[in-house]
């Protein structure tokens, strides 16, 4: 079935890319079924699939009798049209734009998420066979505003191990992390509140929070947590409303806020009414849980949120929120106005199916294993190039580097982008902009030598040079 599907996606590629090139004008005609099943060498009922497909997406329409023809008004972009903007500035959503929209072949160290191959394929099939067989309820229904019980009832479980003590009904789903920080925006926040994010942090905190019309105030990070003599200054000076971070396992540095920085800052919030939004996507890859904001708090003065699109799949969208109970029914009434329902059925049942799969929890110490090894060889290659580690993580997949000799992130990160290469240069992770000579790695992302390779090239003293490109065209018709 998959090697299939595999050969329909073939020859609907082949067909796209002599559209994109020219090579079929609107209203020219489609080989003919049984020639191009002879030129791409696969069998006519997969051609009659392809060209299905295409006629149901809009790009051909069949004349009964005479055969398939480029749509009278398909476009015909030219190839380099169709990928991302090189000439992008580069800002908090340069990285997200440049991995999300990239080519196959595309080298990705600067991304955020783990390689397919890393990922729990083998019990997410699973679980969606077990899906195929659910009632069609599930398959045609809204889903309730708080989202699937049992998997409410495992993460309310989940927190209750670290000694967060909460009922599933203060837990509530939505579509994904994103979406959870940004239904706690539209809560807590009105255009020109300020919030305080730490620098470096997550650059798509700044990207939502731009999009609200906060007003950004950043403490510097250091590998205990936030600078606490800033922090207390901030909080007085400029009144902040929220405090968005992540605890363990912080990103973009791998860094771990300790006990006693977390003892401060919850004192520092009750006393000037900060309520923190405390970002938990990363706890699953620690080796054993650390500190968080959260249990120590009690969900008094913090709010947590997650997704399993790290751990899981970024392909199915779902994530939490886990929160105080007279703030979860004006959450949930956002999420209804903003979407109708609650999170995905679909999704939430996938998510909580592969959760209870018996080797999900063999997976996962199987990946924190893999993920040492990757760092440590990542550190050790980077050294190598001159790169300095900001802090060893415990866990993750992140890597904060300086660059040798004060070099410029933001250039080498240009010159690798024409290399096919998407690198994080520093600066789309600080609001202040103090990290021009450093920059994020994604080692599992890192085992290509292609990648180390652009990396010298961009660095040597005698200049960037051009590296032969890398090409994975699809067949053309003949």
């Amino acid at each position: 079935m998959a090697k299939n599907a595999t050969r329909t996606g073939q020859v609907m590629a082949a067909i796209l890319d002599q559209i994109a090139r020219r090579t079929l004008a609107p209203g020219d005609k489609l080989p003919s079924i049984r020639r191009a099943a002879a030129s791409l060498k696969v069998s006519p009922s997969t051609v009659v699939e392809a060209y299905d497909r295409l006629v149901a997406e809009g790009v051909v329409h069949a004349r009964p009798g005479s055969g398939f023809y480029v749509a009278s008004g398909m476009a015909s972009p030219a190839v380099n049209e169709l990928q991302p903007r090189a000439d992008r500035a580069i800002d908090p959503l340069w990285v997200s734009r440049q991995s999300l929209d990239a080519a196959t072949q595309t080298l990705k160290p600067g991304c955020g998420w783990l390689p397919p191959d890393w990922m729990p394929g083998a019990i997410l099939r699973r679980a969606l066979r077990g899906l195929a067989r659910a009632d069609d309820a599930l398959l045609a229904n809204y889903g309730g505003t708080r989202g699937l019980l049992p998997l409410r009832q495992f993460l309310a479980r989940r927190c209750a191990s670290e000694g967060l003590d909460l009922s599933p009904d203060q837990v509530l789903l939505t579509s994904s992390g994103t979406q959870a920080i940004d239904l706690i925006c539209r809560f807590l926040l009105r255009p020109g509140d300020t919030v305080l994010v730490d620098d470096p942090c997550y650059f798509n905190f700044q990207a939502l929070l731009r999009a609200h019309q906060a007003r950004i105030v950043s403490v510097p990070y250091t590998p205990a947590g936030p600078d606490m003599a800033r922090f207390a200054e901030i909080l007085t000076e400029h009144r902040p409303r929220l405090y968005i971070t992540t605890c363990g396992l912080h990103n973009p540095t791998g860094a771990t806020m300790s006990a006693p920085t977390v003892h401060k800052v919850l004192t520092l919030a009750s006393a000037h009414g900060l309520v923190i939004v405390e970002d938990d996507i990363f706890a699953e890859f620690e080796p054993e849980p650390s500190p968080r904001l959260a249990a120590f708090d009690g969900l008094v003065n913090v709010i947590r949120i997650g997704s399993f699109s790290k751990t899981l799949s970024a392909s199915v969208r779902c994530g939490y929120i886990a929160t105080r109970p007279d703030w979860i029914e004006a959450l949930v009434d956002l999420q209804v106005a903003t979407q109708f329902g609650g999170a995905s059925p679909l999704a939430s049942q996938l998510v909580f199916d592969s959760l209870m799969d018996s080797s999900y929890r063999r997976h996962l110490a199987a990946l924190r294993g893999r993920l040492s090894r990757a760092r440590r060889d990542t550190q050790a290659r980077l050294a190598a190039l001159g790169f300095r580690t900001w802090v060893t993580p415990r866990g993750g997949f992140y890597l904060w580097c300086q660059l040798p000799d004060g070099r410029d992130a933001a250039r080498l990160a240009q010159f690798a982008l024409g290399e096919g290469v998407i690198l994080a240069p520093g600066n789309v992770f600080s609001p202040a902009q103090q990290a021009t000579d450093f920059m994020r790695f994604n080692v599992t992302q890192m085992d290509d030598p292609r990648v180390y390779a652009v990396l010298k090239a961009g660095l040597g003293a005698e200049g960037p040079r051009r590296l032969p490109p890398a090409t994975d065209d699809p067949p053309l018709l003949s």
